[in-house]
């Protein structure tokens, strides 16, 4: 990984728990897919990958293993080879501020 990497679920989705009908989004995935859709510029430089509602969710296990899981999750690389992460709201919107130079959210 030479770039940080966000991984957000995929924009709807069902949940076999719920019986698979109804139609989904994931709240924290659609405030971030808001803040990239509002700072192209800066969004240009994370590279974005969507992933699918169930788990194991493949992508996000390779890099920063399965007991981490949860989304939306920032992942950047360290200077000692290792990555750093993310993936909870409060704190990803303070990373992507800091790592990125998104606007900080007002509270």
């Amino acid at each position: 990984m030479s770039r940080d990497t966000l991984f957000l679920l995929e924009h709807e989705f069902a949940d076999p728990a719920l019986g698979g009908e109804r139609v989904f989004y994931c709240k924290d995935c659609m405030t971030i897919e808001g803040l990239l859709a509002t700072f192209p510029e800066r969004a240009a430089a994370i590279e974005i990958v969507r992933v699918p509602w169930p788990r194991p969710r493949a992508a996000v296990v390779a890099a920063i293993g399965e007991a981490n899981q949860n989304l939306p999750a920032l992942v950047w690389p360290k200077k000692d080879g290792s990555s750093g992460f993310v993936n909870e709201i409060e704190a990803l919107l303070a990373a992507l501020a800091e790592r990125h130079g998104f606007p900080e959210r007002h509270l």
